[in-house]
């Protein structure tokens, strides 16, 4: 963790540049994690834990800055630690959402629904295009699989048109908010 923390800070202090640099800074700090096989499957979210606390992340970089790497490598550890806490506790929201879906879906345990549901977790918006694409379901049985879980309370429709519907799954959109709440995430300024 110290070598990509302190990566981070010197292209932080080499490419000082408000627009787009912290973005990239953040992106080399998960291709770091990612080439030294600390992250695997999925990237986790430190960029979140830096930015909770802006200002103690910018001190951090002056700290580096003014000779001290000390205080950006505790920064970047701190991040890295809740981002996992906070990943493994989405992780564990979603399985319970899913376990929960099956005692309210009314259909047999192998019947295409349950491949619906289980989609539904990783893109909890979609459309008929989307169960075509993802599912191999044709447009036209698309009602089918998506009735039962419109009926089981979990999806919901969000469009008006008679055509070209789509759907959300409500539960799924609370953990994944609740989750970037927990990471603090920023709000831009309107």
């Amino acid at each position: 963790m110290p070598q990509v923390a302190v990566a981070h800070a010197q292209f932080e202090t080499i490419h000082p540049f408000t627009d787009g640099n912290g973005r990239t800074g953040r992106a080399l700090v998960q291709a770091m994690l990612h080439n030294k096989r600390l992250t695997r499957q999925i990237t986790v979210p430190v960029s979140a834990g830096l930015l909770a606390n802006t200002d103690a992340y910018f001190e951090a970089l002056g700290s580096y800055r003014a000779g001290d790497p000390a205080p950006i490598v505790e920064q970047l550890s701190s991040a890295s630690v809740l981002a996992v806490v906070n990943g493994r506790h989405l992780v564990g929201d979603l399985r319970s959402i899913r376990e929960r879906w099956n005692s309210q879906i009314k259909a047999r345990r192998d019947y295409a629904v349950h491949r619906v549901a289980d989609l539904l977790v990783r893109q909890p918006v979609f459309d008929a295009m989307t169960l075509q694409r993802e599912l191999g379901i044709t447009t036209g049985n698309a009602r089918r699989y998506v009735d039962p879980l419109v009926a089981a309370g979990v999806i919901v429709k969000f469009t008006d048109r008679r055509r070209n519907r789509a759907w959300r799954a409500p539960e799924i959109l609370g953990a994944l908010d609740a989750f970037a709440e927990r990471a603090g995430r920023r709000t831009l300024a309107t």
